[in-house]
């Protein structure tokens, strides 16, 4: 007989061990065919590289781009990065970021739509990856798997000037807001048309006559000052636009983290050739805090009775919050059931787990409940979970644990940093 070691057929890969390399391409472009005769306008389009796991240094990486489907659609122009041979370029690109917020593009094409080109050609640019690095020793991205179409179009293009945040505000400030609309299409914009979508902590937008202002009430989404605004400018082709006046919000006294959406789009119904540039957002983030809290309680009972629980998470403020990009809650209420007892009753928006986080197959009777609050709470909300308790054994002295963390326990997007006052943030459920 033949003895062996038992071991799994497959092994899940330690995520620490594992790293991918990707194309960060633009999904589409429109191309506008020349003005009046004129050449046609040239875009750029940014291209990069990147891998997963910063555990690896990863360089040598080389960004294969294929422009064949271009044939009678659009021309191109290389950077210097790029070593094109006939219809495909070999771009070096020495160092190979990791994704998040430092990463940036590394190749830059410039495109326009080719002499001759009619209105709704489309061709197609492919993209291929290969690096240096990694478990393996070598990264590829996956096959054919990433390309960029471009449309030869005609119309105008209202494009959003960017513009920096507002990083150091206080509350009570009054700050201006860079605004500026340029039409790159081809054809003249008869009328502008703004919105803009103020979040709750930022008030008293700059009044324009041709605005119509309203304020959402928070019942479903949360609140915020909208203003609508037709204008009747006409914008050529390379014509800049600017409000009657600046523009101006106040950060309210419960503002944090704000932020202020901007859409344009031409007047007269007409279709925008890239509405990629027609919105903007303006992240306003002010120097305050917001003082979450949990209670928990005391209940008792003999054994085989039923109580109920009340947790109880309050906002002390000063400033609300609001998850406003991703939409996550702002927290969960947690609570670690005590010692001989079972929940028989559980309120909506609360979720059993396992001690460990993990899932637990029925609603009753989990040693631990997650419960989320919604994407934002107001400087005052206060949101009480009320449980079903049955004291199954009577423990002397025994005790529930209550507490507030981010959503998604240790894969939560934001710590508390905004909180000034953590101890408040842990209570406790005791039973007699």
């Amino acid at each position: 007989m033949i003895a062996s070691l038992a071991t799994p057929a497959f092994a899940a890969a330690d995520p620490a061990q594992t790293d991918q390399l990707w194309i960060n391409e633009p999904y589409e472009q429109t191309l506008p065919i020349g003005a009046s005769g004129g050449q046609p306008q040239s875009r750029t389009l940014g291209v990069g590289i990147y891998h997963d796991n910063d555990n690896f240094t990863v360089t040598d990486g080389r960004l294969v781009v294929d422009v064949s489907g271009l044939v009678g659609v659009a021309e191109v122009t290389w950077p210097d990065i790029c070593k094109p041979s006939g219809s495909v370029a070999v771009c070096d690109i020495p160092v190979v970021p990791t994704i998040g917020r430092d990463y940036e593009d590394q190749v830059f094409l410039t495109v326009r739509a080719a002499d001759g080109a009619e209105v709704g050609a489309q061709g197609r640019i492919t993209y291929e990856a290969t690096a240096t690095g990694g478990p393996g020793g070598t990264l590829t991205a996956p096959h054919r798997s990433f390309d960029t179409t471009l449309t030869v179009g005609t119309g105008p293009d209202l494009a959003i000037a960017p513009a920096a945040g507002i990083e150091d505000g206080l509350p009570g400030d009054e700050r201006t807001v860079p605004f500026t609309v340029t039409n790159n299409g081809n054809e003249s914009a008869h009328g502008v048309a703004v919105t803009l979508i103020a979040s709750y902590g930022l008030t008293d937008l700059t009044r324009y006559e041709d605005c119509t202002y309203t304020t959402t009430d928070g019942d479903e989404y949360a609140p915020s000052n909208h203003a609508v605004c037709t204008f009747d400018e006409v914008l050529a082709p390379g014509d800049s636009f600017e409000l009657p006046e600046p523009l101006t919000v106040r950060l309210a006294p419960h503002a944090l983290s704000e932020r202020l959406d901007i859409d344009v789009e031409p007047g007269d119904g007409a279709q925008d050739i890239d509405s990629q540039n027609d919105y903007a957002v303006l992240q306003v983030r002010a120097k305050s805090t917001a003082d979450f809290s949990v209670t928990g309680g005391a209940i008792s009972g003999a054994a085989g009775e039923t109580a109920t629980a009340e947790l109880t998470f309050k906002n002390n403020g000063p400033a609300w919050l609001g998850n406003l990009g991703s939409g996550d809650p702002v927290a969960e209420v947690r609570l670690i059931v005590p010692e001989g007892s079972k929940v028989t009753g559980v309120p909506s928006g609360c979720y059993p787990r396992t001690l460990g986080g993990g899932y637990y197959p029925n609603q009753t009777g989990a040693p631990r409940y997650d419960c989320e609050l919604r994407y934002w709470v107001l400087e005052d909300t206060r949101r009480t979970f009320t449980f079903s308790v049955r004291i199954d054994t009577v423990v002397p002295g025994a005790s529930g644990a209550v507490s507030i963390h981010p959503a998604y326990g240790e894969f939560g997007a934001f710590p508390f940093d905004f909180d000034p006052d953590l101890t408040n943030n842990k209570a406790a459920l005791t039973v007699n």
